[in-house]
Formats: structure tokens, C-alpha cells, sequence
């Protein structure tokens, strides 16, 4: 191993007799620690954005919020919708359901419900995936 400037790598130490190999270590180490690097830049993270409703929302805030809905789940990123409830609107959540029907309803050519409404605390809060016929849409017209 030395007079070929190579490593001397015990690579199975349990086996009978223990198996080596040559090679040289530090090329070895630097490609495997590489290799890690493009499979961690490879992995796609979803992240999870938030869009913040109220069951009193006027007709042209809620196009505006759904305009950056639209947005985020065409970049390939979930939604979650969250209708915050205070005080006596509490009394009133089927406001909030039919807000949160209207989104999905508006939304469906583009996205799945990932997650139906759910009330937690004070909020009524549901999830939207991109779907995955408006990801194959966006594929066509970025190569066309």
C-alpha cells in the first residue's frame, strides 16, 4: 500500500478473515461526504405556508388572499387556510365552514384538500396540497 501511496482500509472487520481493501481514504471520504451533499440538495422540502382568514372578510380581501393561495400552491407548496375566530363569532363556525368550502371550491382545479376543516382553539384551520394535474399544467408551460 505504500509504495503505491494507497490506504490500507479494513472494510469488513466482523467477517473470517477480515476483508481490506486499497484505496486512497481521503478521496474516498471526500466523494461519499459529496454524495451526501447532492442527495440532501436532491430532497424536496414541502413547506407548510399560512393564509389567515376572518369570518367577516370582505368579497375583495378575500380575492386578494386567494390570489396569493393561488401563488404559493402553484409553486408547489401546501396551504394552510385558518379562519380566526374571536369573541361571539365563535357561536357563528359554519361562517368559517363556508368560507373554508368557498376556498376549496375556488381552488380545486389546482389543489387537493390535504387535510378537511378542523376546529382547533379558537381557529378553524384546513390544509390544500398542489395538485398534481396543475404541477403537470405548469411542467408543459415552462418547456413550451
Amino acid at each position: 500500500a505504500n509504495e503505491k501511496g494507497l490506504d490500507l482500509v479494513e472494510v469488513a472487520p466482523q467477517a473470517s478473515p477480515p476483508v481490506c481493501r486499497l484505496m486512497d481514504y481521503g478521496r474516498y471520504k471526500f466523494e461519499t461526504v459529496k454524495r451526501e451533499k447532492d442527495q440532501r440538495r436532491k430532497q424536496n422540502v414541502i413547506k407548510l405556508k399560512e393564509m389567515k382568514l376572518r369570518p367577516k372578510v370582505a368579497e375583495h380581501d378575500f380575492q386578494t388572499k386567494f390570489k396569493g393561495l393561488r401563488q404559493f400552491l402553484e409553486a408547489g407548496e401546501k396551504v394552510k387556510v385558518t379562519i380566526m375566530f374571536r369573541g361571539r363569532e365563535m357561536v357563528h363556525q359554519e361562517i368559517g365552514r363556508r368560507i373554508l368550502e368557498r376556498v376549496a371550491d375556488d381552488a380545486k382545479q389546482f389543489a387537493v384538500i390535504e387535510r378537511q376543516p378542523l376546529l382547533e382553539g379558537k381557529n378553524l384551520f384546513m390544509i390544500l396540497a398542489p395538485s398534481r394535474q396543475g404541477a403537470a399544467k405548469e411542467q408543459q408551460a415552462t418547456s413550451a
